[in-house]
């Protein structure tokens, strides 16, 4: 090679360089604005608490036994303050946590940045949170764990036996699955995804897309009206809360197969529901071994509807979180 043509060469390369710096600038930027916007349209609804170093975002309303609410995957407390919490909190005071990454909650120290690859454990969440719950002078809480949040929810109960009064568990993530949850997940947590997919994702995908995940999460019924606009979809595709739901997700499952095995060490009352309808996770899958794994867990199947039901069925969803409480004598 010429120096002339390595000299040409090394022109080209510092060009393409430069383009690309610039369109990672541009999206870094817009990435930056959308997030910026996110933030200012969606600001917290409760108190931020200071958890050894870590923000956590809690929303407290009402009076009565305490009930703690732990949200799922690309979710945060809007998805409970839409209208659930209104139903209930005259007879309970009712708890909504973010979980790390997601809402108003900070990751856990070591799991920040966009070249980390490891993601927070249901237990890790759980110890976060009830640590949090402690700061609130949270007592014998009936605890609410909705998808992922009942992955959090069953380590909770597991790794602090003498903490909750009673579990609810919604559509809950708590068995192992088969085949792997699709090639975005495993993208958006590695390295190379976080400083390329992620950044992409954050600055330009469509709220049409939006929408389309929501009906998806909702199927077979619709998102209540209003909905949509109220949960703040925007706080999620901000770019470190891409990545902490992305490798949560993705790194779930061999949690589950440990956790699995040890749910018969659940002693509190149990109430299990699940929709016959619900394609994400997997009543079948899922709720009905939970139901034997636990003893005196009750599964209570809801005919037809999907992976919501704390909006499509919030009456039956309420009824057992009573049950619960009765159950724990604390109604």
């Amino acid at each position: 090679m010429t120096f002339r043509k390595l000299a040409t060469n090394l022109l080209t390369l510092a060009a393409v360089t430069a383009v690309l710096a610039g369109c990672g600038a541009i999206v870094g930027n817009r990435a930056e604005t959308r997030a910026a916007q996110a933030e200012a349209a969606y600001p917290p609804t409760g108190q931020l608490l200071d958890v050894n170093g870590t923000t956590v975002h809690a929303h407290v309303e009402g009076t009565g036994p305490d009930l703690i609410l732990i949200h799922g995957a690309s979710g945060n407390t809007r998805d409970w303050t839409f209208e659930f919490v209104d139903r209930v909190k005259d007879r309970y005071r009712v708890i909504a946590f973010d979980r790390p990454g997601l809402g108003w909650t900070e990751r856990l120290p070591g799991f920040e940045g966009a070249t980390n690859t490891k993601a927070e454990s249901p237990s890790e969440q759980a110890a976060l949170l009830k640590a949090a719950a402690d700061q609130l002078d949270v007592e014998n809480p009936i605890i609410v764990g909705h998808s992922f949040g009942g992955a959090v929810t069953l380590a909770w109960a597991m790794d602090y036996p003498d903490h909750p009064a009673g579990l609810v568990l919604l559509g809950a993530a708590s068995n192992p699955w088969p085949g792997d949850l699709g090639a975005l997940y495993g993208i958006n947590s590695s390295r190379v995804g976080g400083a390329t997919v992620v950044p992409l994702i954050s600055a330009f995908v469509p709220t049409s897309r939006i929408d389309d995940v929501l009906t998806s999460i909702f199927e077979p019924q619709t998102a209540p009206e209003g909905y949509a606009e109220y949960v703040g979809a925007g706080l999620t595709l901000r770019r470190e809360s891409l990545r902490a739901n992305a490798q949560q997700v993705n790194s779930l499952r061999p949690h589950i197969v440990e956790m699995s095995k040890r749910y018969n060490e659940i002693a509190v009352p149990t109430e299990i529901v699940h929709g016959t309808a619900d394609t994400i996770v997997p009543l079948k899958i899922h709720s009905e071994p939970l139901s034997q794994q636990i003893p005196g867990a009750v599964l209570t199947r809801l005919d037809g509807i999907g992976h919501m039901p704390q909006h499509v069925a919030a009456a039956e969803t309420i009824a057992a979180i009573d049950r619960a409480a009765a159950r724990a004598g604390l109604r």
